[in-house]
């Protein structure tokens, strides 16, 4: 069976996504691009006789190497194997996507043209001679729809055709000054019978586009000798007749004006049409109103987290009762005591923690992929890019750090979105801040504890607002320490409104979800046994003996139930964890805190769940209490000052991320010392905070 491997190109907003979807009987396989973040679509399916491999590569707007998605785009269709370049094209929007077509012209490879949402340009009164585009072009151009699924066949029968046939030189023509220092190129290269893979019109264009890669290449050949003069002659010769030296804008103009002429051929619009088209603007008066667009959207997010969190309740209790029978049905087939610890305790508590929270995550990427795909995101970044700015960041960086407050894991994995590495970076860094669903329970104990019932709501709002006012100040500080450099242009497009696809909508939660529960889940669950066994080990026989001597002469529940508690206590004190938490009480001194506050923010480290239950047992009220739990909140009262609770709180707020959500980090920012650098920053601004909230607190003697 022959295959044939197809690098699926367009700009972003095309349909790349949902055309893959429409295509029967494909088997998808997401992953990453080898070395970077940026995620990988392919599809493999047989058709007549073939084996077809498509690679969905990232959406670019041009041919740069500006973002990672544009670097992995370029260096894809430039360095690895591939048969055919199959571009999708927005049918509506010919002249603005036409610029990667005639950038794709030149890598002289086999490529053809899906003219997409051919639907929608009929709707809209748009007529795409299509026969007649590829007339001009010299390569095949097919109409096609990914929602109603037309011309999908058309375009695999073409694609098969075009594997089958030669390769045809594509007809873009430029200006005559730039084809007159191409014909010199390539008369030059001849005359040294250069050999390359690409055709000697392609490099010439690279060469005059000044494409670094190229250069790097020539550089190193002898024919650079010759090649450079003429390099220096069309350079100067071509901008005396464009009036600028910017190699770059010279081509735009070119590649424009190419289009336009393009343009002009093939495509036709009725007036009556055009009108129906300003749909699009009427909502945006609306919902991008310079006065009631940040409402509208916080809005909206508003009740996107009412129903993460409301309707996720649901089944999260389902779940949670469904591993607490779990573990009591597996725990009576272990024997050993030790084991059955390990298995129910470590491994299936820490794997239920993880995924009770998958019902919220579905819940809320639902919400962010309906929100993008009516292109309706777009708008909202526009709206904040302006505040978001002030601080160093990116307008777009407001959907990880929302994202966030639900959990830190699809947080930093939706970064991916922005597509500059400094803006990226510089988010990732900041996510941290914005208090995920995790610290909900420990605020909601120390809130109990320390505050009255009507004041709680309060606090926890003001927790919330303060932790997120912390990330936009450290993020202002790193753009002007670590990420400092002058802002480079950023693009927004603002798409049409699209009614979304709930194909695409389940492939994207589908995707993000088990990517979720792959990462998280496996790593959590090996956090949460080293959590185990550090506090379980070394295991003081002879004081559990001792106790259990004790609770067995007791006459009452409630004595047994105070001497298993006091155990779990001593047994913990006495543990690896114990002796750590003994070690560093000493950093611990100067904001109010003991070795027992210590341990609850070591654990907290594996799972910010962990830290009710580890206060639990040190307080001697037990492992399963929770964050409503009255003795612990009066436990709390009595043995902690206000000043400790509230360095305490500062702390849950602002350190290190649980181990599940720091290796995202790590994988995301790209290596190691990424993840020691947060320690650095989120370990520095937490101890620094706490101890300037401690002594504030003690100085204005607030109890």
């Amino acid at each position: 069976m022959k295959k044939i491997k197809i690098a699926l190109v367009g700009q972003p907003n095309v349909g790349k996504s949902m055309l893959i979807n429409s295509i029967s009987n494909a088997h998808l396989h997401v992953g990453n691009f080898t070395g970077v973040t940026v995620e990988k679509t392919e599809v493999l399916l047989k058709y007549k006789g073939y084996e077809i491999n498509i690679v969905d590569l990232p959406g670019t707007y041009m041919l740069s190497d500006y973002s990672i998605e544009e670097k992995v785009t370029i260096n894809f269709l430039c360095d690895e194997p591939y048969d055919i370049i199959v571009n999708v094209v927005d049918s509506t929007n010919m002249e603005r996507n036409l610029q990667l077509t005639s950038e794709l012209l030149n890598l002289n490879r086999k490529l053809l043209i899906a003219l997409n949402m051919s639907d929608e340009a009929k709707k809209e009164g748009i007529e795409i001679d299509a026969d007649l585009l590829s007339e001009l072009l010299g390569i095949s151009a097919i109409k096609v729809s990914a929602v109603t699924k037309e011309g999908i066949k058309t375009l695999l029968d073409k694609i098969i055709q075009t594997y089958e046939n030669e390769l045809n030189e594509a007809k873009l023509v430029f200006s005559e000054p730039i084809e007159e220092e191409i014909e010199n190129i390539i008369e030059c290269l001849n005359k040294h019978h250069f050999k390359s893979y690409n055709s000697f019109r392609s490099i010439a264009i690279n060469l005059l586009q000044n494409r670094e890669k190229t250069y790097k290449k020539m550089h190193d050949d002898p024919i650079w000798i010759e090649l450079q003069p003429i390099l220096h002659e069309a350079n100067k010769h071509v901008a005396l007749h464009h009036g600028t030296e910017d190699m770059q804008d010279i081509f735009a103009e070119e590649y424009m004006a190419f289009n336009k002429g393009i343009i002009t051929e093939v495509v036709k619009q009725d007036h009556v049409a055009i009108q129906e088209i300003s749909t699009t603007d009427r909502i945006d008066r609306v919902l991008i109103h310079p006065v009631f667009g940040i409402p509208i959207f916080l809005f909206f997010m508003w009740g996107l987290f009412q129903l993460t969190f409301e309707l996720g309740s649901i089944p999260m209790d389902w779940i949670d009762s469904f591993f607490t029978w779990l573990g009591s049905t597996v725990g009576t087939t272990i024997p050993n005591d030790e084991v059955r610890s390990l298995v129910v305790d470590g491994l299936i508590s820490g794997v239920g923690a993880v995924i009770m929270f998958v019902p919220n995550i579905v819940i809320l990427f639902i919400g962010i992929a309906l929100l993008e795909s009516t292109g309706y995101m777009s708008r909202v970044a526009f709206l904040l890019d302006g505040f978001f700015h002030k601080f160093g960041l990116h307008g777009q960086s407001f959907i990880p750090l929302v994202t966030g407050f639900g959990c830190s894991i699809p947080a930093y994995m939706s970064a991916r979105i922005l597509k500059n590495d400094r803006d990226r970076l510089l988010t990732l860094f900041i996510i941290g801040f914005m208090s995920c669903g995790a610290r909900l329970p420990v605020y909601v104990l120390f809130s109990g504890a320390f505050f009255s019932q009507n004041a709680a709501g309060n606090v926890l709002f003001a927790i919330y607002i303060s932790g997120a006012v912390i990330g936009l100040i450290a993020a202002k500080v790193l753009k002007m320490t670590a990420f400092k450099g002058k802002d480079e242009p950023f693009v927004m497009e603002m798409p049409k409104y699209r009614l979304p696809s709930f194909s695409l909508i389940w492939h994207t939660v589908k995707t993000k979800t088990y990517m979720y529960i792959k990462k998280a889940g496996t790593f959590i669950a090996a956090a949460s046994m080293l959590v185990w066994f550090l506090s379980n080990y070394p295991h003081d026989t002879k004081l559990s003996e001792s106790f259990q001597a004790k609770i067995e002469r007791s006459q009452s529940q409630q004595e047994k139930k105070a001497l298993q508690n006091s155990l779990g206590e001593k047994l913990l004190e006495q543990s690896f964890l114990g002796r750590i938490g003994k070690f560093i009480e000493p950093a611990f001194i100067p904001i109010g805190m003991d070795w027992k506050m210590a341990v609850a923010l070591q654990t907290g480290l594996a799972a910010k769940e962990v830290v009710v239950s580890t206060l639990g047992v040190l307080y001697s009220v037990g492992g399963d209490a929770d964050e409503n739990n009255q003795g612990l909140q009066k436990r709390l009262h009595q043995n902690i000052s206000f000043a400790s609770a509230v360095a305490f709180i500062i702390i849950i707020m602002t350190y290190l991320p649980c181990f599940a959500a720091t290796t995202v980090f790590t994988r995301e920012a790209g290596g190691i010392k990424y993840a020691f650098y947060l320690f650095l920053l989120t370990t520095g601004v937490a101890y620094s905070l706490a101890f300037i909230a401690y002594k504030t607190v003690l100085l204005l003697g607030i109890n």
